[in-house]
């Protein structure tokens, strides 16, 4: 599979992202400048870790007007998968891809550590075939986590399932202390309607080789490998004009605006 790695002035987690999408899982993954036009060409995108313009402003706000944005919503309406971690998550959310946004963390901290998230739902790119209940041991590092939205939002993101990874305990008890940055309903990751649309603050790909305290990161971009073969295929294939079709737990659809 073909993934993009989009690198704006700032962005400091492309060099690792793209060694574990390509040396770690056998993945065709290449940097993109936040210069380029056109991601046409590539299965999935991913929107890195970093500071991206520095964070001036604040967290995302700069990026969103990148050229390369209005690529990444064509792909994201096209159902190509769009993956933002961290900064790439604030990025989303300032675009609009991803409802809500990131203010600075309770206390006004910087917060750099290991969590516990637990997965609470399998509709998306980065979820499907990852049981509900599942809790995973990542690693954060981040000044503006705190997840916000609307009452309505709010609402609309839990029933439908939209509300992916969720700051935990150990054993996947949601607490307060188990929040590390006041994210309302200690919400840590979100999806889009259609599911192929994900932002999440803790980072996988800091969480995916014997070498570091935790692999917890693996089945979730393993996730993302399988789903985004399967949607390739079908995007490719003679059924894919007009039509919908499922792909691992989740519908592809257009992005949630």
């Amino acid at each position: 599979m073909r993934i993009a790695v989009v690198v704006f002035p700032g962005t400091n987690c492309d060099q690792e992202t793209l060694y574990v999408l390509g040396a770690v899982l056998g993945q065709d993954a290449e940097p993109v400048w936040h210069a380029d036009t056109d991601l046409a060409r590539f299965d999935a995108i991913v929107l890195p870790g970093g500071f991206s313009y520095g964070d001036h402003l604040r967290a995302g706000a700069i990026a969103r007007f990148s050229p390369v944005m209005r690529s990444v919503a064509e792909q994201a309406k096209r159902d190509r998968i769009v993956v933002g971690i961290c900064n790439g998550f604030q990025v989303l959310c300032e675009a609009g891809l991803l409802p809500g946004a990131l203010l600075p963390n309770a206390g006004g901290a910087f917060a750099s550590q290991w969590v516990h998230c637990r997965v609470e739902s399998e509709q998306s790119a980065l979820t499907a075939g990852v049981p509900a209940g599942t809790v995973l041991r990542l690693p954060i590092a981040h000044g503006e986590g705190r997840y916000v939205a609307p009452p309505e939002t709010l609402a609309e993101l839990e029933s439908s399932g939209r509300v992916i990874f969720r700051y935990a305990d150990a054993v996947g008890a949601v607490t307060d202390a188990s929040n590390p940055n006041g994210s309302l309903g200690n919400i840590a990751g979100i999806a889009s309607a259609g599911g192929n649309v994900v932002g999440l603050m803790p980072h996988p790909e800091r969480a995916a080789e014997s070498e570091l305290p935790s692999q917890d990161g693996l089945p979730l971009l393993r996730a993302l490998i399988s789903y985004g073969s399967r949607a390739a295929a079908h995007l490719t294939g003679s059924a894919a004009h007009g039509s919908t079709v499922q792909v691992g737990a989740a519908r592809t659809g257009a992005a949630s605006r």
